[in-house]
């Protein structure tokens, strides 16, 4: 149903060496950077594994609050993620486990960015 999603950052460069970092274990990288030219002069960018579907727009109010949960492709992944965020500074808000208050096979892990936005990687299948 979603094509893809944006949020806004405070700091383009301490946003991207985190996301860079965090999706790395999921196989996600920074796709497309939009030239300034066509923005106004803010920094604009995408990361996907095939097509850009997670935006970051530079901004000086962002906002928190939100949260995003980013499809991994086994545990592994998840666990990865997770030490990869909390490596480059990202605030704990669920280390990697089960979750079977939500189903059966959930499992995900849980930081903030710095911005406060709650991001997760989960994978909805059995191990």
């Amino acid at each position: 149903m979603i094509d893809h999603i944006g949020i806004l950052v405070s700091d383009w460069s301490r946003s991207k060496a985190f996301y860079d970092a965090a999706f790395a274990p999921l196989g996600i990288t920074m796709l497309a950077e939009v030239p300034l030219e066509y923005t106004g002069g803010v920094k604009v960018g995408g990361y996907g594994k095939t097509k850009p579907d997670f935006w970051l727009t530079e901004h000086p109010n962002p906002g928190t609050g939100r949260h995003y949960a980013i499809t991994a492709e086994n545990r592994a992944a998840v666990d990865a993620f997770y030490a990869a965020a909390m490596a480059v500074g990202a605030q704990d808000n669920g280390a990697p486990g089960p979750r079977p208050q939500y189903h059966q096979h959930y499992y995900g892990a849980f930081v903030i960015d710095p911005d406060g936005n709650n991001i997760e990687a989960v994978i909805h299948a059995p191990e």
